[in-house]
């Protein structure tokens, strides 16, 4: 069943842990649809989160985050790879949760978006109803908590936060 708007207007604690398990499904432009499960989020929670692209405020890049839950957060990364989100809580209360990784091969937010073929193109999709890209419910699996990746940058105790949801 596919994941109705009301889920993605909570917050982000809330609901990370919850999305594990739960279906990813992407339908290329051919028709074939790709679908997988979530095992790994991350939070990014406010502009007080300074580890969180909202942490300067609104700009063309984030402006997506400032939308109500639901949409989809796509941006680029070391001029690379595309990193896919999904946007939660009320309308300008920027928080979005990255999907980190699928159930193998699919084991980090790059490898995933590549192989689902996630561009900018998708940036800003409104995922419930959509046919692009949606998410669907899934069987609850036991997680643990760590730290976020890749946010040496951020200062304690952002860096520490235990916002990372990994399937056990």
């Amino acid at each position: 069943m596919r994941i109705e708007k009301d889920f993605f207007c909570q917050d982000a604690l809330e609901i990370a842990p919850l999305m594990l398990g739960m279906r990813i499904c992407r339908k290329l432009p051919d028709g074939q649809i790709l679908s997988s499960r979530i095992m790994e989020t991350e939070i990014y929670r406010g502009e007080e989160d300074l580890a969180c692209h909202a942490s300067k405020g609104k700009t063309a890049r984030n402006r997506i985050m400032y939308e109500k839950g639901g949409h989809a957060y796509i941006y680029l990364i070391y001029g690379l790879h595309w990193l896919f989100n999904v946007v939660t809580g009320e309308e300008n209360s920027p928080q979005a949760i990255l999907i980190r990784a699928l159930e193998k091969p699919w084991d980090g937010p790059a490898k995933w978006t590549r192989a689902f073929s996630v561009t900018g193109a998708q940036n800003g999709i409104y995922l419930p109803g959509n046919d692009e890209i949606w998410l669907e419910d899934g069987e609850r699996i036991p997680f643990v908590t760590a730290p976020r990746v890749g946010i040496d940058y951020a200062p304690e105790p952002w860096k520490s936060m235990p916002w990372r949801f990994i399937a056990r």
